[in-house]
């Protein structure tokens, strides 16, 4: 798609978007076609990193212990849980909701992954935040900044998505490559690329939609 049309899409939108007290998200929607949702090899699910992040502060929580978890508290990460606390969350399923829904994104120590998955997985799967493994040498504060710039998108058993991919006030061309980066990724997953995609849009938190394609 011709990066033109992507930046006279966002153009229009910012233009006849009503002005907010606020940076209003900047979404795309995006609309399939051909494809049998219910089979799980043709539903999306990717794991992007922005060239430009999303313009606004991610909240982070990480699972880890004694050094690690020393390191990913200096990185400025919203809550670092060791092992006791894994523990506490498990009993306590309202706690553990709150924070799947209060976080942007999750990483764990790969040792810490089965029992997240026996205890939490219930809870953070059907959001699409499961975490991502911290491998042992890795650091974890380059993985951190790595998620303040990273989505995930999901179509489940839908053929309609949307995905948040930049707010009002950052510049146009950066929304434009953030949209670029999303669609060649989608393309990339379909079975067909391009042509199981039958529309997209792009949209405001509070405002209209314009057609990209």
């Amino acid at each position: 798609m011709a990066e033109e049309n992507i930046i006279d899409a966002i153009n229009q939108l910012l233009q006849e978007s009503p002005q907010r007290k606020f940076a209003e998200s900047v979404d795309l929607a995006i609309n399939l076609k051909n494809l049998d949702m219910s089979q799980p090899k043709n539903r999306v699910d990717e794991g992007i990193l922005l060239p430009h992040g999303l313009g606004k502060d991610l909240k982070i929580a990480v699972f880890a212990k004694g050094e690690v978890g020393l390191q990913a508290k200096q990185a400025g990460v919203e809550y670092v849980f060791g092992e006791e606390d894994l523990e506490e969350l498990a009993s306590d399923k309202a706690r553990a909701r709150s924070i799947a829904n209060e976080c942007d994104f999750f990483i764990a120590e790969v040792q810490y992954m089965a029992q997240i998955g026996k205890n939490l997985g219930a809870i953070l799967g059907p959001r699409g935040k499961m975490p991502t493994p911290l491998p042992p040498g890795k650091n974890v504060a380059d993985l951190i900044n790595s998620a303040r710039s990273s989505i995930r998108i999901r179509s489940k058993d839908k053929l309609t998505f949307h995905v948040s991919i930049g707010r009002k006030d950052m510049d146009i061309n950066n929304l434009a490559d953030n949209v670029e980066t999303v669609l060649n990724r989608v393309e990339q997953s379909l079975e067909k690329g391009k042509h199981n995609i039958r529309s997209i849009y792009v949209t405001t938190t509070m405002g209209k939609s314009v057609k990209v394609m």
